[in-house]
This record gives C-alpha cells, sequence and structure tokens, in this order.
C-alpha cells in the first residue's frame, strides 16, 4: 500500500501521512518518538521504520476504556433478528454506513456494518475502512451478501424495471450517511442520470424496513432496498446488483464473549435457516476476513 513512498520522508511527507500538521512531526522528533535522521541539518524519517512505528501505535490503539457493546452502522434484517436470538447482549444503533464508520472511530460500539462500494471493481467496504484504521487493530469480517433493487407496489403499475426509470418518480429515499445512498449515486452516475430528478418528491427513511413499508403505504413509487425488505412486506421486487454487507470490529472485541456468541450462533442451523426464509442472502463467505489493520 505504501510502495510509493520514498525511502526517507520529509517533514511534510510524514506529516501527510499520519494526518498531523507539520509542528506535531517536529515535536515527536524532539521527544525521540519517532524514528529519524539529519542530513544537513534536515530531518528526515525513514519510511520502514516509520511504517513500523506507525503499527507499533496502531497496536495501542485500543487502550483500557471499554467501549461501550452495541453494534452500529447499516441496518440488516438478518443481523437484527441475530443480536436477538443469540443471545449475545449486544445492542443495536443503525443509522447508516458511514455514520457507523464515524461513531468506531469514537468508540461508540465495539462494531459497525456496512457495505459502501469501492472507488473501482466490485469490492466492498475496504477502501472505507484503510481509510479510517490502515493502522489500528481491526478487522473487516463478511456477514453476508445481499440482493439489491427495486422495490415497488404490487404488480409494477408504474411499469418500473430499471434504475432509469425512477426518473420523475417518488424514491423513498436515504440518509447521506446510508451505504445504500452512496451506492445510488454510484449507480446513477454510471448511467448519466441526474440524481436531482430521482432524489425529490419521495419522503426520507431510516433503513430497510422503512424504505419498503414508504411504497407499501403509497408514499413512494419505489425504494432501493433490499429483497428481503420487499419480501417481508408482500411488494415487487426488481434485482439490480449483489453488495457485501460487512462488520468491522476492534481486534480485542472480535474475541470477547459477546461478538463470539453471534458469530457462533451465525454458523448454526437455525441461522441458516433464517436466512433463506428472509430471502435474497447468501451466507456462504459469513466470517471472511477482507481486512486485518496492521
Amino acid at each position: 500500500m505504501h510502495d510509493d513512498l520514498p525511502r526517507y520522508l520529509t517533514t511534510r511527507e510524514l506529516a501527510d501521512l499520519i494526518r498531523v500538521k507539520e509542528r506535531k512531526v517536529y515535536d515527536l522528533a524532539a521527544t525521540g518518538d519517532v524514528p529519524h535522521s539529519r542530513a544537513t541539518g534536515k530531518l528526515l524519517f525513514p519510511r520502514d521504520a516509520v511504517l513500523a512505528w506507525i503499527e507499533r501505535a496502531g497496536d495501542a490503539y485500543e487502550d483500557d476504556t471499554e467501549r461501550p457493546h452495541v453494534v452500529l452502522g447499516s441496518h440488516d434484517p438478518l443481523l437484527e433478528w441475530a443480536l436477538r436470538e443469540s443471545g449475545c447482549a449486544l445492542a443495536s444503533l443503525f443509522d447508516g454506513s458511514l455514520d457507523g464508520i464515524e461513531r468506531f472511530a469514537r468508540r461508540e460500539g465495539i462494531a459497525a456494518g456496512m457495505h459502501v462500494p469501492d472507488g473501482e471493481g466490485e469490492n466492498w467496504n475496504v477502501e472505507q475502512v484503510s481509510q479510517h484504521f490502515t493502522f489500528k487493530p481491526v478487522v473487516l469480517v463478511e456477514w453476508a451478501r445481499r440482493r439489491r433493487g427495486l422495490i415497488l407496489p404490487q404488480g409494477n403499475p408504474l411499469r418500473i424495471n430499471a434504475l432509469q426509470d425512477l426518473v420523475g418518480r417518488r424514491l423513498a429515499a436515504r440518509q447521506q450517511a446510508a451505504g445504500s445512498h452512496v451506492l445510488l449515486m454510484r449507480k446513477l452516475e454510471e448511467l448519466g442520470v441526474d440524481p436531482s430528478s430521482v432524489m425529490s418528491g419521495g419522503p426520507v427513511v431510516r433503513d430497510e424496513r422503512e424504505a419498503a413499508q414508504a411504497v407499501f403505504s403509497g408514499d413512494a413509487d419505489a425504494a432501493f432496498g433490499l429483497e428481503t425488505a420487499a419480501r417481508q412486506s408482500k411488494l415487487e421486487f426488481v434485482p439490480v446488483l449483489e453488495e457485501r454487507f460487512d462488520i468491522l470490529v476492534g481486534r480485542r472485541d472480535y474475541f470477547e464473549p459477546a461478538f463470539q456468541a453471534l458469530l457462533a450462533f451465525a454458523r448454526s442451523p437455525a441461522f441458516e435457516a433464517k436466512a433463506a426464509q428472509l430471502g435474497g442472502y447468501d451466507v456462504s463467505g459469513l466470517g471472511t476476513v477482507h481486512f486485518n489493520g496492521h
């Protein structure tokens, strides 16, 4: 990831790398906290030694203050059910993928669910996590792959069959911190569709269940949501893509009894049966580690 860095970093380059002001870098060098050398009076920081120093600092990231036993981030119906049924004693605060990342960084919970598309290709979540937690002791674990698409009234009276057909219709919009909002904006951009032609006239909803209910009640013509949410409300569903929903968790909390109880339950026959009943889930990759902070 850092192969493009020069062998020796300048004060400015190190400041940019660890996101501090140059004055702070001088202070770190003066106290001997960061590896450095001097050449003709100029501070230089050996790349490999600095990266090792950052890694050690990351390992000290988890202090002795216990995080609240709360799972943050994006709403997932299967995760919500598993938290309740597993007896893991973890609460939830679901208010969007990006909100979960910010709250996790502020130590407001032990884990955060997310489904944020990376900048290129079909990967998910790694780009966001690496931007915030590259040198932190965190793990990104796969929870499930989910089918996302258009949730529509029974019979699809407006003949909405693709994202382009949302133009001029009332869409149940999600909050900007939601991964589904980020994903929809990405897809509309790829199609050359002006978001303002879609993101008007409908209500703003906070989770997958509310999105489906807005369509069911007639407050919206469509929602960009999960197949399982459409099924639960007995609505039509047009698939658009498969996304990956991951859980970000601190390395220490990963091994604690609460999170291990959740993972153990997620490997049970009851969990597999529930995923099949809800529909739109592929849990064959559950537990796969996609990022390990270093």
